[in-house]
């Protein structure tokens, strides 16, 4: 990881145990990482209105918690990369934790009736997350979390893909497009880490704009926030299929995707 002292700044030298590839307060007197900061929006505003459309369709509270949950990592990131202070460093990674708990849940209860609760998988994912957090807050230790997020980012995958494969292989386009763009953010991210000492040296001939282009960290920001909110959309619109609705994507200003559904039809 990159040195922690690059320029002071209005948080003070960093507590984190992590630190990033982007120089510190190099954009702003207030934010010490400012790409890594701003590029956390992805993870905010797009869950919080797949969050209300799921609202308004009278979907099920778990997919509201989902979209939640994706704001709250964004929301905990911000604070991570603006401050590098160890709390907020912990307010980003357990809540990636929790959120994929969530996911879990979600995408194995895709094919049970509605209004039931698995109280087997939900003991075992609190208990996860409890279990992660106290050891974690205990060793301090990031390669110990990011081995029990891999887990659950495989655990999801897995799913994933037999839903894609063997039960609606028409979602395979979007399941394998979730897939793909996580696992480039995934590979920029290890990019990011690796190569630190050669891009910090590249951004210095280059003007700063085009040298905000090189942040890897808030490339694997932006690619993994799209491709977690592409996987609640799949985990959504297989359950809405299961319970006989009619979903639809559709792209907000041409852009972004957004699940609508419609009741199913009466007869």
């Amino acid at each position: 990881m990159a040195p922690a002292a690059d320029r002071e700044g209005y948080w003070g030298p960093p507590t984190s145990t992590l630190e990033w590839c982007e120089e510190n307060y190099a954009v702003s007197y207030y934010i010490a990482e400012f790409w890594n900061t701003v590029s956390n929006l992805i993870f905010i505003l797009p869950p919080i209105y797949g969050a209300i459309q799921t609202y308004k369709d009278g979907l099920e509270k778990r997919y509201l918690a989902a979209y939640l949950c994706l704001t709250a990592v964004g929301l905990g990131s911000w604070c991570f990369h603006m401050t590098l202070k160890y709390e907020m460093q912990l307010l980003d990674e357990l809540p990636m934790i929790y959120s994929c708990c969530v996911f879990v849940y979600c995408l194995y209860e895709c094919f049970k009736y509605k209004n039931t609760v698995n109280y087997a998988l939900l003991f075992l994912l609190i208990t996860y997350s409890v279990v992660v957090s106290i050891v974690y807050l205990d060793l301090k230790e990031p390669v110990f979390h990011q081995i029990m997020y891999g887990t659950l980012v495989s655990i999801i995958v897995l799913r994933s893909v037999y839903i894609v494969l063997w039960v609606y292989p028409w979602l395979r386009g979007l399941g394998y497009t979730s897939l793909t763009v996580f696992l480039m953010g995934f590979f920029l991210w290890n990019v990011d880490n690796i190569f630190c000492d050669k891009l910090r040296a590249l951004r210095e001939k280059m003007p700063p704009v085009v040298g905000a282009v090189t942040q890897f960290h808030a490339w694997w920001h932006i690619l993994t926030g799209l491709g977690s909110y592409l996987h609640i959309l799949l985990s959504l619109y297989t359950r809405t299929l299961f319970l006989k609705h009619r979903p639809k994507v559709k792209f907000v200003f041409g852009i972004w995707p957004v699940l609508f559904v419609e009741p199913p039809k009466k007869l």
